[in-house]
């Protein structure tokens, strides 16, 4: 399924399909894929982070999934820090452990959330909060970088844990970026997991961290063909003709 190139509609009509994408994925992950225990909600906000998050201390958190380490996941970056030094109405999908505490957050990017310097300030903000609180974060962005956020939302976010060179590639300028929170107590840093891609082209997999030691990977293509194909016949010639089909 190519991706779509949603610069081309308003806000609005991207609104729909948003939901939509985050509701596939949700359902994808409740249907199997996510351990026991952890489920994955969807969680509506208006601007910075679900309160229960801010109530969670950074702390070495029992490991949800058993004894071992799971292999690395194969995204084409991988960037570790050194140390562990730290708007429009949308939904995000939240892994909880037994309906309560959140271990990831998914947060699919908006207009909005590039639609001024301001709201980019806030996106990049409300992501370090989560991260700060020890939850992991798996961002998908795909729109591409803006006067804003001119080398990704991903630079912004990780200059604010260590600066490092950074920039998406011309052909491939959308970006889905997994964070896995560091460990104090054990001296571990945080690392970003990097993944691009491009309109036309498919949205890959990512991992979304429960702990230090596990992910789940997130099938946002399987997820967006879903979504795509639920949607009426009218919104899908738009998006991609970026007309109807009587004009």
């Amino acid at each position: 399924m190519p991706m779509h190139d949603w610069t081309g509609v308003e806000p609005t009509i991207y609104h729909h399909f948003h939901q939509r994408w985050s509701v596939a994925i949700a359902d994808i992950l409740n249907a199997g894929l996510l351990p026991p225990g952890l489920s994955a909600l969807i969680e509506q906000h208006t601007g910075g982070v679900v309160p229960d998050v801010l109530a969670v201390e950074r702390r070495r958190r029992p490991r949800l999934s058993g004894s071992g380490t799971m292999e690395a996941p194969q995204t084409r970056w991988k960037i570790s820090a050194r140390t562990d030094g730290l708007h429009l109405r949308a939904n995000r999908i939240a892994i909880r452990h037994r309906l309560g505490e959140v271990v990831c957050i998914l947060e699919i990017v908006s207009p909005g959330n590039k639609a001024s310097r301001s709201a980019v300030r806030q996106f990049v903000e409300k992501t370090m909060e989560f991260i700060r609180a020890g939850v992991n974060v798996l961002l998908v962005d795909p729109f591409p970088p803006t006067p804003r956020d001119p080398h990704s939302l991903h630079k912004l976010i990780w200059d604010e844990i260590e600066e490092a060179p950074f920039e998406t590639p011309g052909d491939e300028p959308l970006l889905s970026a997994s964070y896995r929170v560091g460990d104090d107590a054990v001296g571990l840093p945080p690392v970003a997991f990097l993944e691009t891609f491009r309109v036309g082209g498919s949205v890959p997999d990512m991992p979304a961290w429960l702990d230090p030691d596990s992910y789940v990977s997130v099938p946002l293509e399987r997820a967006y063909q879903v979504a795509w194909d639920v949607c009426p016949a009218d919104y899908r010639y738009l998006v991609e003709h970026g007309r109807f089909p009587d004009e």
